[in-house]
Protein backbone atom coordinates (compact mmCIF):
# COMPACT_ATOMS: atom_id res chain seq x y z
CA UNK A 1 0.00 0.00 0.00
CA UNK A 2 1.21 3.32 -0.55
CA UNK A 3 0.86 6.12 1.78
CA UNK A 4 -0.37 9.57 0.26
CA UNK A 5 1.69 12.19 2.55
CA UNK A 6 0.44 15.45 3.88
CA UNK A 7 1.69 18.72 3.37
CA UNK A 8 2.88 18.47 7.07
CA UNK A 9 4.32 15.25 6.65
CA UNK A 10 6.19 16.46 3.92
CA UNK A 11 7.62 19.63 5.70
CA UNK A 12 8.79 16.73 8.67
CA UNK A 13 10.25 14.61 5.54
CA UNK A 14 12.33 17.49 4.75
CA UNK A 15 14.17 18.11 8.35
CA UNK A 16 14.60 14.20 7.75
CA UNK A 17 16.67 14.70 4.81
CA UNK A 18 18.42 17.96 5.66
CA UNK A 19 20.04 15.29 8.56
CA UNK A 20 20.69 12.84 5.71
CA UNK A 21 22.31 15.71 3.71
CA UNK A 22 24.59 17.08 6.67
CA UNK A 23 25.91 13.57 6.77
CA UNK A 24 26.87 13.32 3.68
CA UNK A 25 28.68 16.77 3.30
CA UNK A 26 30.38 15.07 6.48
CA UNK A 27 31.60 11.97 4.94
CA UNK A 28 32.29 14.03 2.19
CA UNK A 29 34.41 16.38 3.64
CA UNK A 30 35.93 13.52 5.78
CA UNK A 31 37.18 11.52 2.76
CA UNK A 32 41.00 11.51 1.94
CA UNK A 33 43.46 9.30 0.75
CA UNK A 34 44.77 7.47 3.95
CA UNK A 35 41.24 7.56 5.27
CA UNK A 36 39.24 4.69 5.86
CA UNK A 37 35.08 3.99 5.41
CA UNK A 38 35.06 3.50 8.97
CA UNK A 39 35.84 6.93 9.55
CA UNK A 40 33.35 7.89 7.55
CA UNK A 41 30.76 6.10 8.64
CA UNK A 42 31.89 7.45 12.32
CA UNK A 43 31.99 10.99 10.34
CA UNK A 44 28.33 10.01 9.58
CA UNK A 45 27.53 8.40 12.72
CA UNK A 46 28.34 12.06 14.80
CA UNK A 47 26.05 13.84 12.69
CA UNK A 48 23.00 11.67 12.93
CA UNK A 49 23.87 11.60 16.89
CA UNK A 50 23.82 15.98 16.89
CA UNK A 51 20.33 16.12 15.23
CA UNK A 52 18.86 13.38 17.28
CA UNK A 53 18.21 11.09 14.50
CA UNK A 54 18.76 7.58 14.42
CA UNK A 55 19.48 5.60 11.17
CA UNK A 56 17.46 2.94 9.14
CA UNK A 57 20.56 1.36 7.89
CA UNK A 58 22.00 0.15 11.24
CA UNK A 59 21.37 -3.14 12.21
CA UNK A 60 19.14 -3.76 9.28
CA UNK A 61 18.44 -7.15 8.15
CA UNK A 62 16.15 -8.37 5.28
CA UNK A 63 15.62 -11.80 4.81
CA UNK A 64 18.24 -12.30 2.28
CA UNK A 65 20.86 -10.94 3.92
CA UNK A 66 23.28 -13.52 6.19
CA UNK A 67 23.45 -10.87 9.04
CA UNK A 68 22.51 -7.73 10.05
CA UNK A 69 24.15 -4.31 8.42
CA UNK A 70 26.33 -2.93 10.68
CA UNK A 71 27.02 0.50 10.31
CA UNK A 72 24.92 3.93 9.65
CA UNK A 73 26.48 4.35 5.96
CA UNK A 74 27.12 1.87 3.28
CA UNK A 75 30.51 2.70 1.13
CA UNK A 76 31.25 1.12 -2.04
CA UNK A 77 34.48 1.70 -3.42
CA UNK A 78 35.44 1.27 -7.11
CA UNK A 79 34.18 -2.14 -8.58
CA UNK A 80 31.11 -2.40 -5.84
CA UNK A 81 27.84 -0.79 -7.10
CA UNK A 82 25.70 -0.48 -3.64
CA UNK A 83 25.65 -1.85 -0.16
CA UNK A 84 29.12 -1.67 1.19
CA UNK A 85 30.30 -2.31 4.25
CA UNK A 86 32.53 0.12 6.08
CA UNK A 87 35.75 -1.38 6.88
CA UNK A 88 39.01 -0.58 8.01
CA UNK A 89 41.32 -0.47 4.28
CA UNK A 90 42.66 2.82 3.91
CA UNK A 91 41.09 4.66 0.44
CA UNK A 92 43.54 5.58 -2.10
CA UNK A 93 44.19 8.07 -4.40
CA UNK A 94 41.49 8.25 -7.40
CA UNK A 95 39.26 5.81 -5.24
CA UNK A 96 35.83 5.91 -6.51
CA UNK A 97 33.80 6.05 -3.63
CA UNK A 98 29.68 5.98 -3.67
CA UNK A 99 28.23 6.70 -0.49
CA UNK A 100 24.65 5.65 0.47
CA UNK A 101 22.85 7.18 3.73
CA UNK A 102 19.53 7.71 5.76
CA UNK A 103 18.35 9.29 9.02
CA UNK A 104 15.25 8.86 10.68
CA UNK A 105 14.25 11.68 12.70
CA UNK A 106 10.68 12.12 14.46
CA UNK A 107 9.49 9.07 12.80
CA UNK A 108 10.50 10.11 9.18
CA UNK A 109 12.98 8.48 6.70
CA UNK A 110 14.99 10.30 4.65
CA UNK A 111 17.93 8.41 2.00
CA UNK A 112 20.44 9.51 -0.15
CA UNK A 113 23.83 8.63 -1.89
CA UNK A 114 26.79 10.52 -3.85
CA UNK A 115 29.65 9.44 -5.43
CA UNK A 116 32.70 11.00 -5.63
CA UNK A 117 36.62 10.50 -6.18
CA UNK A 118 39.25 10.68 -3.58
CA UNK A 119 42.03 12.63 -4.47
CA UNK A 120 43.11 12.79 -8.23
CA UNK A 121 39.93 11.99 -10.32
CA UNK A 122 40.48 9.31 -13.59
CA UNK A 123 38.56 11.34 -16.87
CA UNK A 124 36.69 8.25 -17.18
CA UNK A 125 35.44 7.97 -13.47
CA UNK A 126 34.55 12.12 -13.82
CA UNK A 127 32.19 11.00 -16.68
CA UNK A 128 30.82 7.99 -15.27
CA UNK A 129 30.10 10.00 -11.60
CA UNK A 130 28.65 13.01 -13.88
CA UNK A 131 26.23 10.80 -15.83
CA UNK A 132 24.99 9.06 -12.30
CA UNK A 133 24.06 12.95 -11.74
CA UNK A 134 22.41 13.74 -14.96
CA UNK A 135 20.29 10.62 -14.89
CA UNK A 136 19.22 11.22 -11.01
CA UNK A 137 18.27 14.95 -12.89
CA UNK A 138 15.98 13.60 -15.48
CA UNK A 139 14.23 11.22 -13.27
CA UNK A 140 13.62 13.63 -10.78
CA UNK A 141 12.36 16.30 -14.13
CA UNK A 142 10.05 13.06 -14.71
CA UNK A 143 8.48 13.02 -11.33
CA UNK A 144 5.75 14.97 -11.85
CA UNK A 145 1.74 14.59 -10.99
CA UNK A 146 0.23 13.24 -14.24
CA UNK A 147 3.45 11.05 -14.86
CA UNK A 148 3.68 7.16 -13.90
CA UNK A 149 6.65 5.77 -12.49
CA UNK A 150 7.45 4.38 -15.75
CA UNK A 151 8.42 7.91 -17.41
CA UNK A 152 11.04 8.60 -14.27
CA UNK A 153 12.55 5.00 -15.07
CA UNK A 154 12.97 5.80 -19.24
CA UNK A 155 14.38 8.84 -18.25
CA UNK A 156 17.14 7.15 -16.02
CA UNK A 157 17.51 4.40 -18.35
CA UNK A 158 17.79 6.61 -21.87
CA UNK A 159 20.61 8.35 -19.97
CA UNK A 160 22.91 5.75 -18.84
CA UNK A 161 22.34 3.81 -21.87
CA UNK A 162 23.31 7.02 -24.45
CA UNK A 163 26.25 7.22 -22.35
CA UNK A 164 27.20 3.03 -23.18
CA UNK A 165 26.97 2.50 -19.68
CA UNK A 166 24.78 -0.70 -17.67
CA UNK A 167 22.17 -1.03 -15.01
CA UNK A 168 22.34 -3.27 -12.45
CA UNK A 169 19.06 -5.81 -13.24
CA UNK A 170 16.99 -6.09 -9.99
CA UNK A 171 17.97 -2.53 -8.01
CA UNK A 172 16.83 0.75 -7.87
CA UNK A 173 14.62 2.99 -6.18
CA UNK A 174 11.47 2.95 -3.99
CA UNK A 175 8.64 4.51 -1.88
CA UNK A 176 9.62 6.37 1.08
CA UNK A 177 8.08 7.28 4.45
CA UNK A 178 8.08 5.65 7.43
CA UNK A 179 10.05 2.85 6.73
CA UNK A 180 12.84 3.33 4.36
CA UNK A 181 11.69 0.91 2.03
CA UNK A 182 8.05 1.53 0.82
CA UNK A 183 6.04 0.85 -2.26
CA UNK A 184 6.18 1.67 -5.24
CA UNK A 185 9.68 0.41 -6.57
CA UNK A 186 11.02 3.31 -8.95
CA UNK A 187 13.54 0.84 -11.88
CA UNK A 188 15.93 2.48 -13.31
CA UNK A 189 15.27 1.25 -16.94
CA UNK A 190 11.30 1.22 -18.25
CA UNK A 191 8.88 1.91 -20.49
CA UNK A 192 7.35 6.05 -20.76
CA UNK A 193 3.38 5.99 -19.83
CA UNK A 194 3.48 2.65 -17.89
CA UNK A 195 3.23 1.82 -14.36
CA UNK A 196 1.52 3.85 -11.35
CA UNK A 197 0.42 7.43 -11.82
CA UNK A 198 2.04 9.87 -9.76
CA UNK A 199 0.28 11.47 -7.52
CA UNK A 200 0.72 15.02 -5.22
CA UNK A 201 2.21 13.41 -1.75
CA UNK A 202 4.24 10.40 -3.16
CA UNK A 203 7.68 10.48 -1.71
CA UNK A 204 9.82 8.64 -3.76
CA UNK A 205 13.80 7.64 -3.19
CA UNK A 206 15.34 7.97 -6.91
CA UNK A 207 18.51 6.31 -7.05
CA UNK A 208 20.34 6.09 -10.47
CA UNK A 209 23.51 2.96 -9.97
CA UNK A 210 25.90 3.26 -13.07
CA UNK A 211 28.75 0.19 -14.11
CA UNK A 212 31.27 1.64 -16.04
CA UNK A 213 32.04 -1.19 -18.35
CA UNK A 214 28.97 -0.99 -19.90
CA UNK A 215 27.32 -4.45 -19.14
CA UNK A 216 24.39 -5.04 -16.43
CA UNK A 217 26.27 -8.03 -14.92
CA UNK A 218 26.52 -8.19 -10.72
CA UNK A 219 27.33 -10.34 -7.95
CA UNK A 220 27.38 -10.46 -4.54
CA UNK A 221 30.05 -10.98 -2.61
CA UNK A 222 31.21 -13.06 -0.07
CA UNK A 223 30.27 -10.80 3.15
CA UNK A 224 26.55 -11.39 1.75
CA UNK A 225 25.86 -7.32 1.62
CA UNK A 226 28.46 -6.03 -1.30
CA UNK A 227 27.01 -5.70 -4.66
CA UNK A 228 30.25 -5.72 -7.09
CA UNK A 229 30.87 -5.77 -11.37
CA UNK A 230 31.28 -8.87 -12.41
CA UNK A 231 33.57 -7.43 -15.00
CA UNK A 232 35.75 -5.45 -12.36
CA UNK A 233 34.47 -2.10 -13.91
CA UNK A 234 33.92 0.74 -11.57
CA UNK A 235 30.27 1.94 -10.69
CA UNK A 236 29.14 5.15 -9.36
CA UNK A 237 25.52 5.52 -7.36
CA UNK A 238 23.57 8.57 -7.05
CA UNK A 239 20.90 9.05 -5.05
CA UNK A 240 17.89 11.67 -3.45
CA UNK A 241 14.50 11.70 -1.56
CA UNK A 242 11.94 13.35 -3.27
CA UNK A 243 8.32 14.53 -3.09
CA UNK A 244 5.93 14.26 -5.83
CA UNK A 245 3.84 18.06 -5.37
CA UNK A 246 1.43 19.97 -7.38
CA UNK A 247 3.91 22.27 -7.74
CA UNK A 248 6.51 19.99 -9.44
CA UNK A 249 9.59 17.72 -8.01
CA UNK A 250 10.91 19.00 -4.13
CA UNK A 251 13.99 17.71 -3.26
CA UNK A 252 14.20 16.46 0.74
CA UNK A 253 17.63 15.57 0.65
CA UNK A 254 19.44 18.37 -0.32
CA UNK A 255 21.37 20.92 1.96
Amino acid sequence: MIEIKTDVSLRAMREAGRVVARALAAVREKAAPGVTPRELDRAARAVLTEAGAGSPFLDYRPSWAPVPFPAVVCVSVNDAIVHGIPDGRPLADGDLVSVDCGAILDGWVGDAAVSFTVGRARPEDTRLIDTAWEALEAGIAAAVVGNRIGDIAHAIGRVCRAAGYGIPDGFGGHGVGRTMHEDPGVPNEGRPGRGMPLRHGMVLAIEPMLIAGGTDDHATAGDGWTVRTLDGSRAAHTEHTIAVTNEGPRILTAL
